[in-house]
């Protein structure tokens, strides 16, 4: 039960490609490295039987050598709690049977957080694989008066370091040229590592010691290591002690922790102070402080944004304003976009046949599909302003403010950027619950991030404002569709919160654990990077959202002109094809709601995806259109009357009821099945389904209702 150790020779530049993990500290820049290495070479996935992403790129040096890059979760430390961290501490240790042995590790860190980093990496260095330490933010460290001499704490670690600032490249030719250097090396360096300090001749340590090199032959060096690990890790102790016969280690363990209880010393803390005691002391070697720094800029910003009053008011106004630019801006590519799809659908009218092919393309995967293109600016612009905010570090301040509110309704802050997540989506945004300690907080967590409005909503939110919420300033400074837009969102933020404490109160009892945030410093972004990460989520959508779109349109289309009559071709005959007749077959229960039988076909497909709503009612309307030419879906719905009333189907009053429904409906067949995954059972993800529908139906019908009681129509 030695530990790991990958001493081998690198593999030669005519072998298969050699395989690197960039690991570090969250918040240290190591994304900004990994997208500065490998640029548009990059793939997202999961790791099988998990969820959570998988992240890995290529590139080659200058010699032609092609290079494996593994962009691995954030960690502070290789001993695992959540499930994020195992999967990187797996894969470090080479212990993860989804990733063969590690060539080289990067380990990334903030230069202006010099001792956190060396701690991982103190940890890592004693695994025996060749590592390349990267002191990144340079340029912030200066400005915060931290000088470090890189070269003595090189000759300090025996490792190379690199200095750098990933954000304006420097530094990555130099990383790319040791990567290099350590390729071309017929053996691995030998490493002197990490010194504890003294503690190895500690009175109750030093037994422990002679045990390891006794027992398993190990050198004092990897014997302290191992010692320190069992003292302060009850697991570790397991390990060693499960499959032997005597005692004695056991025995020496108790005694150890015992001593340093009563010296004031938490046993479970034991190998980490040692750790920082040895960093320390290469720290105060290597590092020099400008005496009496005045007060940072980022503390200075952070008097206003996180002022008790002010920062939920400048969160506010800039949430308002992000709304605002998605819903105005995106209005010009949105009406190209439309135009286009349009005269594409007569190009192909023009050129083919009239039959059922031509009307499978033009009404089915044109209108369908091209009824959630347009749609793709808001959710771009969206994600442009998501990245900015995380770029910038504000996002995190955000997640500050909001800790506030957690902890009134029972849970930790470490709630709050999983649910910041599911703004994009609900399911990255559960998967990142993973990360949360406690049970409870985590399954109460799981169970109200599909009430943020996900970027799948958004195109139906769009749809109904553009079309029936009129273009007027509200109160001289609001414009009323952003107001509206953001209106939805807030929705579901004040739902989750009652929800959640609903459940921590009444369902899923227990105590929320503490949190301790981390703020990481104010950033310029960086333009090229967040650009990446927009083209990667619009590229996302259109593939993953897409298929799906396509099939539910081939699929609606069928069922729109089946089975055809001798008058199939008339409009007013489509209530008698299978799409029909479903849609009549509910619209009694959803009436009350405002809702007519092409909403409730809607309803029932967009349960593939939110987003295919509006797919269908595409395809739906365009069905519809007896002479043939092709009009914009939200005009066809202000136009659509119903047949026995002559009233209109679409009124402002059914937009907000049909908005309020999809802010608390669990649409989505996806997030249910991620919710299964999580928490192993079916039981959660069917009441909440239940639940939220329940929910989603009572709020329209009272909207609704009380709308029509009031006179506004």
């Amino acid at each position: 039960m030695a530990e790991v150790f990958h001493n081998q020779q690198l593999a030669s530049s005519n072998e298969k490609k050699l395989n690197i993990a960039l690991v570090g500290n969250p918040n240290c820049g190591k994304t900004t490295l990994f997208n500065a290495l490998t640029g548009l070479r990059q793939k997202v996935a999961n790791y099988p039987g998990v969820t959570v992403e998988r992240k890995f790129g290529d590139f080659a040096d200058s010699e032609g050598t092609k290079f494996r890059l593994i962009d691995l979760p954030g960690l502070y430390s290789i001993a695992s709690r959540s499930l994020d961290e195992k999967i990187a501490s797996d894969i470090i240790t080479g212990s993860s049977p989804h990733e063969p042995p590690l060539d080289l590790i990067i380990v990334a860190a903030d230069a202006t957080n010099l001792g956190r980093g060396l701690f991982l990496c103190s940890q890592i260095d004693e695994l025996g694989i060749p590592i390349i330490l990267v002191l990144n933010m340079m340029d912030v460290a200066e400005k915060e008066g931290i000088k470090i001499d890189v070269q003595a704490l090189s000759e300090n670690l025996q490792i190379p370091i690199i200095p750098a600032v990933a954000k304006k490249e420097i530094g990555i030719p130099e990383l790319r040229q040791a990567i290099t250097t350590i390729k071309n090396q017929k053996k691995n360096p030998q490493k002197t590592g990490f010194l504890f300090s003294n503690i190895e001749k500690n009175g109750v340590v030093k037994p422990i010691i002679s045990w390891f090199g006794n027992a398993h032959k190990m050198s004092a060096k990897v014997a302290l290591i191992e010692a320190l690990k069992v003292i302060s890790d009850d697991k570790s102790l397991q390990r060693w002690t499960a499959n032997s016969g005597d005692h004695e280690l056991n025995g020496l363990v108790q005694k150890a922790r015992e001593s340093f209880s009563k010296n004031t010393i938490p046993w479970e803390q034991v190998e980490i102070q040692a750790r920082y005691d040895a960093i320390d002391k290469i720290i105060n070697k290597v590092v020099i402080h400008r005496p009496n720094p005045e007060p940072s800029l980022n503390d200075k910003i952070d008097r206003f944004l996180t002022h008790k009053i002010l920062g939920p008011i400048i969160m506010f106004l800039v949430l308002s304003a992000i709304f605002q630019a998605v819903y105005s801006w995106a209005e010009a590519p949105m009406e190209l976009i439309e135009n286009s799809i349009a005269s594409t659908g007569e190009v192909v009218r023009h050129y083919l046949p009239a039959g059922m092919l031509r009307d499978l393309l033009v009404d089915g995967v044109i209108s369908g599909v091209g009824a959630v293109l347009v749609f793709l600016p808001q959710i771009m612009l969206l994600f442009l302003f998501v990245s900015i905010l995380e770029d910038s570090g504000y996002l995190s301040r955000v997640a500050f403010i909001l800790d506030r509110a957690m902890a009134r309704i029972g849970l930790s802050g470490q709630s709050v950027i999983p649910l910041l997540s599911s703004f994009a989506c609900a399911i990255p945004g559960i998967m990142a619950a993973r990360t949360i300690h406690n049970t409870r907080d985590r399954l109460i967590t799981i169970l109200v991030a599909p009430f943020m409005s996900c970027s799948a909503r958004l195109p139906v939110y769009t749809l109904m404002i553009g079309a029936f919420i009129p273009n007027i300033w509200f109160g001289g400074f609001f414009y009323l569709p952003a107001l509206t837009l953001l209106g939805m969102y807030f929705l579901g933020i004040v739902i989750s919160i009652l929800s959640a404490s609903l459940l921590g109160k009444f369902v899923i009892k227990g105590q929320s654990s503490n949190f301790i945030m981390e703020l990481p410093p104010y950033r310029i972004p960086v333009w090229r990077f967040i650009f990446l990460r927009v083209y990667e989520a619009g590229s996302a959508f259109v593939k993953n959202a897409g298929k799906i779109i396509l099939a539910i349109s081939i699929i609606l289309w069928f069922l729109a002109t089946f089975p055809r009559t001798d008058s199939a071709n008339n409009s007013n005959n489509i209530d008698q094809t299978y799409a029909g007749q479903l849609g009549h077959f509910i619209e009694p229960a959803i009436q009350p709601l405002g809702f007519d039988w092409k909403i409730g076909v809607g309803l029932i497909t967009s349960f593939a995806a939110r987003e295919v709503m509006v797919s269908t009612l595409g395809t739906l309307y365009n069905i519809q259109d007896a002479d043939e030419t092709s009009i914009g879906l939200r005009d066809a719905m202000k136009k659509d009357k119903n047949d026995i009333t002559g009233k209109p189907v679409f009124t402002h009053l059914t937009a907000l009821s049909l908005m309020v429904f999809f802010v608390l409906a669990c649409q989505c067949m996806s997030t249910l099945a991620i919710i299964r995954r999580e928490t192993n059972t079916w039981r959660w993800p069917l009441a909440l389904f239940i639940y939220m529908l329940i929910l989603a139906y009572s709020a329209s019908f009272v909207l609704y209702q009380t709308g029509l009681f009031l006179g506004f129509t």
